[in-house]
């Protein structure tokens, strides 16, 4: 099983589809990577050779950020935003849209679930 920036890649895959299992790694990051370390996409992960495996992980870990080092750097980059107060920080730190969505309706995924709020209950008439 190949094992490349901590990712057990699936060994029925091709590796070009294999590849995309690192966070931080798409299908052209992918096909990149392959056609720097002349690794042919259509090979499965298990018909590869040690150096292969060798060369794409090289490849890598020295041109590339991935995984771990990738989701601490973007979560720098919020975290500066926030601590500097600009907008997009602000709504990061509200957990609101951050790319100018609407959010009278349709913000669901940024605001979590529907909380009802109640309406106001109409004043008994006094005779």
């Amino acid at each position: 099983m190949a094992r490349i920036a901590g990712v057990d890649l699936p060994r029925d895959k091709r590796i070009e589809i294999g590849l995309t299992y690192i966070y931080g790694i798409g299908l052209s990051r992918s096909q990149e990577i392959l056609a720097e370390t002349d690794v042919n996409p259509d090979t499965r992960v298990k018909d590869l050779s040690d150096a292969d495996v060798a060369a794409i992980r090289s490849e890598v870990q020295n041109n590339y950020e991935v995984e771990g080092d990738l989701r601490r750097l973007e979560a720098m980059s919020i975290k500066r935003l926030m601590d500097i107060g600009t907008y997009r920080g602000r709504r990061h730190r509200m957990g609101l849209p951050v790319r100018g969505q609407r959010t009278r309706t349709n913000a669901r995924t940024r605001r979590g679930v529907r909380r009802t709020v109640a309406g106001k209950k109409k004043a008994s008439a006094k005779k």
